[in-house]
């Protein structure tokens, strides 16, 4: 008789669990509680005022799926290189656009900022790349320290930096490397250290966010992250399609309120409607806070409670998804060079960045809204036009790093559309007549997120990015026959789906003992 498993939530780790287990032969349901699958890989149409605009209004570039994930999946997803990838303006006329061309970017490196930046720059992606060589395996494995990480495939001379940079604060590996310019210290911080993390400068941890970021071996990509054709829903398509074609069934508005546990093993699930349903192994895709709530803590041992309680931190992103009407124009580059496809890193000025940076976060662990907080923009239409509408309108978003989970004082619907014009105000800073372009707007604070795609606290990771390695919650529960597989679990929080694929091969073993 073969083996069952249900897989509880359709985000991308549970479709590719769902894979891995229809491929080994059992018997899957996918039971999703949203009317749509996908998780936060979405393809959604949310404006009214362009209701025929696609954009990716949660996760939005593809750069930490592993490439042998694609491979043991049979799912090849279009991908899109964005060349150059980064794009730093300022209010003047100094910018950085950083691309494959090294020549172009070394003489901007030099002439902009300095040959000591230019220097720093190309020895810490040295070191980083090498790093991301050595522990590339350990993402499709159960994990194990980071000191034993180490010790088994890190090369030895890196071994030490390797852990400094798992444990301690991004700050700290940044300053190793000796950059002048403080926009370029706070640019890499800002994109790869602070991004979905309750963090910053000095936070312990951060530069094992840092690390996570620079871990794209995506074919083609030179270590940079690409865009999905069609928008993040094609990735969760693609994977709902395999799944189909290997007999899982995926189910939509299809709520489990909780399990049925005798004896330490779970039995079954019991649905919103009151249907109960069995099956072998039973792997959830929901984050950790909303498995535990299905097993009921009282269920669970006193140290594995600990440990999801120590993962708690709030939600601190904003997630603003714009539809324009055309393509701001930089002060510092008003012409099109390929400006607008890549990262757009919008800073405070040189001299008060970095005061920014730590009162920014210091500002929203107060409860307060930061009036100049860290912003990564995106125009992803100008690589992927497919997503347009019939009128031509562009799909754009504002990445924001710090917002609090909860104003103080006051509530996100009082502060949203004041926040709103806040953040398009500084676009105006850097393209002026931005805020003009504007059609229309939708808006993802951290309770919204919540909300929306249904991660409790808000947190896109599930458990904050400077969790890292078994360090993260493991993919077997102390309930036999229950499993995890979300972006808590390792590799990490972001667009991976290794934590699906691992997970669902722990599952198959444990079936096969």
């Amino acid at each position: 008789m073969s083996k069952t498993a249900i897989v509880v939530g359709a985000g991308h780790n549970g479709l590719v669990a769902a894979v891995m287990l229809a491929k080994g032969g059992v018997q899957v349901r996918v039971l999703e509680d949203k009317p749509v699958i996908g998780g936060a890989v979405r393809t959604e149409r949310p404006f009214k005022k362009a209701p025929g605009l696609a954009t990716s209004t949660g996760a939005y570039l593809l750069g930490l799926m592993p490439p042998e994930i694609m491979e043991a999946t049979g799912v090849k997803i279009p991908l899109m290189r964005r060349d150059p990838h980064y794009f730093l303006p300022t209010t003047e006329k100094r910018y950085l656009l950083f691309g494959s061309d090294q020549e172009a970017m070394k003489r901007q490196f030099i002439d902009f900022f300095s040959e000591q930046d230019w220097r720093a720059n190309q020895a810490m992606n040295d070191e980083i790349g090498k790093i991301r060589d050595d522990i590339a395996p350990t993402w499709m494995e159960e994990p194990l320290s980071i000191e034993e990480t180490a010790d088994r495939y890190v090369r030895k001379e890196l071994r030490e930096p390797f852990v400094n940079l798992c444990r301690r604060p991004v700050g700290e590996y940044i300053d190793r490397w000796g950059f002048k310019s403080d926009l370029v210290r706070a640019m890499y911080a800002v994109t790869d250290g602070f991004s979905g993390v309750y963090g910053s400068w000095d936070t312990p941890g951060t530069g094992m966010n840092f690390l996570l970021h620079n871990m794209c071996r995506l074919h083609g990509s030179d270590g940079t992250w690409m865009i999905c054709k069609g928008g993040m829903g094609t990735v969760t398509s693609m994977l709902a399609d395999k799944a189909r074609s290997l007999g899982a069934t995926i189910e939509v508005n299809k709520r489990v309120e909780t399990f049925r546990i005798d004896g330490g093993r779970v039995k079954s699930v019991v649905l919103a409607s009151g249907e109960e349903l069995t099956a072998d192994a039973i792997v959830v895709n929901a984050d950790p806070f909303r498995m535990r709530d299905l097993v009921g803590k009282e269920r669970l041992p006193a140290e594995y409670n600990r440990r999801i309680d120590n993962y708690q931190r709030p939600g601190s992103t904003f997630k603003l998804n714009l539809a324009l009407r055309g393509l701001p124009k930089f002060t510092c580059l008003p012409e099109d060079r390929g400006q607008y496809g890549p990262t757009i890193h919008l800073l405070p000025d040189e001299k008060e960045v970095m005061r920014h940076i730590k009162e920014g976060f210091a500002m929203v662990q107060r409860g307060e809204l930061d009036p100049f907080p860290t912003i990564e923009w995106y125009i992803h239409t100008t690589i992927d036009p497919s997503l347009k509408d019939d009128a031509g309108h562009h799909n754009s978003a504002l990445f924001v790093q710090w917002v609090p989970y909860t104003p103080k004082g006051s509530t996100w619907e009082a502060e949203e559309g004041k926040y709103v014009k806040q953040l398009l105000s500084i676009c105006d800073r850097f393209a002026p007549g931005t805020s003009d372009l504007v059609v229309d707007t939708f808006a993802l604070h951290p309770q919204k997120i919540e909300q929306h795609f249904g991660i409790r606290h808000g947190h896109i990771q599930h458990v904050d990015g400077s969790f890292g390695f078994a360090d993260r919650l493991p993919y077997a529960t102390p309930i036999e026959g229950l499993y995890s597989c979300s972006a808590g679990c390792h590799p990490a929080g972001g667009v991976i789906g290794a934590a699906g694929h691992n997970a669902a091969n722990r599952v198959i073993k444990d079936l096969r003992a």
